[in-house]
């Protein structure tokens, strides 16, 4: 089975807080009323939707796109269910589970069950992103727009990205079971970028 668990990009989709810069914009280009082609241009923040965060997102002079590595962004994962958390993915919600070095976690939340942007969204709060940056895991993936929300320093992207731990934010996993999955996650091949829009797939 192969589930698609990316957000559709179009123009009334949920962004950041609703703003409206944040929105992508359609515009046509041409059409068969006036060429013989039909083209769009696109106009959007690298944040909109599902993507992948790079440590120059946060952190003064971090690295880039340009130091993707996709075999962090392919292999299995592991999808938890967190969708009795109330406000933040803690320390002790993850020490319930079995989580190893490597491993690639995709925390399923509320927060997919809902199609417009909701301001008191699940995050991973410091402590929990500290524990799992201890542990040396591969990647965190979550079904908000942010793995954090209105924290002083940006200290759960900082644990993470400090220590080239992949994020990518804006899953759909509302239909996804918490079990082991195959993920490919393939962000946009930018030049030197702080975000890459990304289509994630998992397989079981």
């Amino acid at each position: 089975m192969i589930y698609d668990v990316s957000m559709l990009i179009h123009e009334d989709m949920q962004v950041y807080k609703n703003k409206e810069e944040k929105k992508p914009v359609f515009v046509n280009a041409s059409n068969h009323d006036n060429s013989s082609a039909y083209e769009t241009i696109l106009k959007f923040n690298l944040h909109t939707g599902t993507h992948v965060d790079y440590p120059l997102h946060m952190i003064k002079d971090g690295k880039t796109s340009d130091a993707e590595v996709l075999e962090k962004l392919m292999g299995t994962c592991k999808v938890l269910d967190m969708t009795a958390c109330h406000d933040a993915i803690s320390k002790s919600d993850l020490i319930k589970h079995e989580i190893k070095e490597n491993d690639f976690l995709l925390f399923k939340t509320q927060n997919s069950y809902s199609e417009n942007f909701i301001f008191d969204f699940i995050y991973l709060d410091r402590e929990g992103a500290k524990y799992l940056s201890d542990i040396k895991v591969r990647g965190v993936g979550i079904d908000g727009l942010g793995i954090e929300r209105n924290q002083k320093d940006h200290m759960t992207h900082k644990y993470l990205l400090e220590d080239d731990i992949v994020i990518i934010e804006g899953l759909r996993l509302a239909n996804v079971e918490a079990k082991n999955y195959h993920m490919t996650c393939l962000p946009l091949r930018i030049k030197g970028v702080e975000a890459s829009p990304a289509r994630v797939i998992l397989e079981d």
